[in-house]
């Protein structure tokens, strides 16, 4: 079941706005988001920022000579902070990409990416930035608190893509296993971006039935036991793309696509993004991934999930994993 009753964001109007994005990190992840900003005429301006600056002009090289096959007449070139001052998004996907058998949380991870976060928010802010930061570099939810520590915005535009990318997954395996288009599947991943991750299964429906009610109506056709199998297929998804191909880029691309959809045509969308909970299920001070509502000034509420007893549980250890390892962050660079 869902509440109705919507928390309202605090909101600073942002009287820059304009449909720029800078993104930080052109690796798999940066690069793949911007691909898709091009194919989809996401955005007029586009500039990418790299360590390795020469990467970011082959980058915008090579997206830019699809300009002509595109529907699109954006401005793609590599930059630098400085063009982050009249940006209406910035998006962090730098850092230490998730290597086979390493998880999102793995301390050399935490480090290394929070330092880089840190330094990248730091940039931008020191340019007049004043819009959106979204965040990519995992683990997402820590990574938003650090940029968050570090910037001093409103908790509204900081936005991480918490678990957008598996709550598609789950939808795509329950369409798949009902055998409904994805897109009449309502059922959400909340949670850390990570291993503690879950499924309310309260509050997953086809269309207008929940998934509960299939199960016992059609027990020859679907189980519980089944669904289960499915929410451990999707918390394992990026460790079995990574083993096959080294990195996840492209989903993640299109998720940061969707997200940006919703901030430039303020659509009041709700995605499963990273925010700020502020006491929302009993939880306070801690980054996660719930449903949220987005529009060009970033985070207007969330939509709050009436959960069981058992998944309130859930949801809880998972903010604790993701507070324990936002104090191994901080200790890191401080």
């Amino acid at each position: 079941m869902v509440n109705l009753d919507i928390s309202a964001g605090s909101i600073k109007e942002n009287k820059q706005f304009k449909r720029k994005i800078v993104i930080a990190g052109t690796g798999l992840v940066g690069s793949s988001y911007a691909f898709t900003l091009l194919n989809r005429n996401l955005c007029d301006e586009l500039v990418l920022i790299d360590a390795n600056q020469q990467k970011a002009e082959g980058e915008a090289a090579d997206l830019a000579h699809g300009l002509a096959f595109s529907d699109s007449t954006m401005d793609i070139y590599a930059g630098n902070y400085s063009d982050c001052r009249d940006a209406s998004i910035v998006v962090i996907a730098a850092g230490a990409a998730q290597a086979v058998g390493e998880t999102r949380s793995d301390a050399g991870i935490i480090t290394r990416n929070s330092r880089t976060v840190e330094a990248i928010v730091n940039s931008a802010a020191e340019s007049g930035f004043e819009g959106i930061f979204l965040i990519a570099t995992n683990p997402v939810d820590v990574m938003s608190m650090i940029a968050y520590k570090s910037c001093g915005f409103p908790a509204s535009r900081i936005i991480g893509s918490g678990t957008t990318l598996d709550t598609a997954r789950l939808r795509f395996l329950l369409g798949k296993y009902f055998g409904v288009d994805a897109h009449n599947i309502h059922a959400y991943v909340i949670g850390e971006h990570g291993d503690s991750e879950f499924v309310p299964w309260s509050n997953a429906f086809v269309s207008t039935k929940s998934t509960e009610e299939l199960c016992a109506e059609h027990p020859l056709r679907f189980s519980k036991d089944k669904l289960t199998e499915l929410e451990q297929e999707v918390r394992g998804s990026a460790y079995k793309i990574i083993a096959a191909k080294q990195a996840t880029c492209y989903g993640i691309g299109m998720a940061l696509a969707r997200i940006t959809k919703a901030i430039f045509e303020d659509e009041h969308s709700i995605l499963t993004v990273s925010s700020l909970l502020e006491g929302e299920y009993g939880i306070g001070n801690v980054w996660l991934g719930t449903p949220c509502i987005l529009g060009k000034e970033g985070i207007y509420g969330k939509l709050r999930l009436k959960l069981t007893n058992e998944e309130t549980k859930k949801l809880k250890f998972s903010a604790d994993v993701v507070e324990k390892n936002y104090d191994d962050a901080l200790s890191s660079i401080l």
